[in-house]
């Protein structure tokens, strides 16, 4: 059995320079809203507000999990680790959604105990500006790290954050204009209410998203199959291979660590007339196929008479 990694391809847009450049630009966003939502939120008492500055705040500290986590999945390969550390990647992403799901809790906790305590004071006004604020600012990044996300787990993990975090900013201003005008109506004892439970739907609407990233992460360190799309496309190039060359169907395996992409493609011949040569042109014909995709793929081929040896 070989394992011949794949012919070098030129840079794509995952590189460790761009897809820093993504964390970046996460990191410098987290900060702007995060520190507008504390301040609003400490100022006027609004939990709702105070409770999504301190998730974004946090983001601060998961991007740069995420920024150490790309520079060491991109380090060359050691004696201590001869495959690279790659497994950083897909690690970073299930540490994200865990501290998400610690802040939904912590949160959702408070929230309970603020409903509790008799709620607070209406702030809709504030609650509302804040909102429509940080709603215009998580869909711009959303737009900016698309781009990225198309080749970088580590982008498409702050994709998905910045993403939940718009529909929450969404909840947010629509509790706040609620808020004005529950207020408006003499009904301030109800708009108190308002705030905490704000908070509660905003951690409910999150949880899938939390649960995700850790589902996501854990997926990749326990080596399951790799998304449909990456499944689908390996399945394709071992089944041209098999027509090119008048093979047997292939017994193809195939997981996915961060940017490193793992494919054993066997078959079992009964022609005894195949010779090294001949097993070469069907490795370099996969090497080849598998190079167009935007990972760094180790392929394994084996050809053999007896099937029991694929395993």
């Amino acid at each position: 059995m070989t394992g011949v990694p794949s012919p070098p391809r030129p840079p794509v847009a995952s590189t460790p320079r761009t897809e820093a450049r993504a964390l970046l630009l996460s990191m410098f966003g987290s900060g702007g809203v995060g520190l507008a939502g504390v301040a609003a939120g400490v100022v006027t008492g609004a939990d709702v507000v105070l409770f999504d500055g301190m998730v974004t705040l946090a983001g601060i500290l998961l991007v740069l999990v995420s920024v150490i986590a790309s520079r060491v999945a991109a380090s060359s390969p050691t004696t201590e680790f001869p495959y690279g550390r790659h497994a950083a990647t897909p690690l970073a992403v299930a540490v994200q959604g865990a501290a998400l799901l610690g802040a939904l809790a912590y949160g959702s906790g408070s929230a309970a105990a603020t409903m509790a305590a008799g709620g607070t004071d209406p702030a809709g006004t504030v609650v509302a500006v804040y909102g429509a604020m940080a709603t215009i600012v998580s869909l711009a990044m959303t737009a900016v790290l698309s781009h990225y996300a198309k080749a970088s787990p580590l982008a498409r993990a702050e994709l998905v954050s910045w993403r939940a975090g718009a529909c929450l900013s969404g909840v947010v201003t629509a509790g706040g204009v609620a808020g004005i005008v529950l207020t408006s109506r003499g009904m301030a004892t109800a708009a108190g209410y308002l705030d905490p439970a704000l908070v509660l739907v905003a951690s409910m609407a999150l949880l899938p998203t939390a649960l995700g990233l850790v589902r996501d992460g854990g997926r990749e360190l326990l080596e399951a199959a790799p998304p449909p799309h990456i499944a689908d496309a390996v399945s394709a190039t071992a089944r041209r291979v098999q027509d090119r060359f008048s093979l047997p169907a292939p017994l193809v395996r195939a997981t996915k660590l961060g940017r490193r992409l793992y494919v054993d493609v066997g078959f079992a011949i009964t022609d005894r007339d195949w010779d090294i040569t001949d097993e070469d042109e069907v490795r370099t014909d996969i090497h080849a196929e598998l190079s167009a995709l935007d990972y760094d793929v180790v392929a394994s081929v084996i050809i053999t008479l007896d099937r029991r040896l694929l395993g």
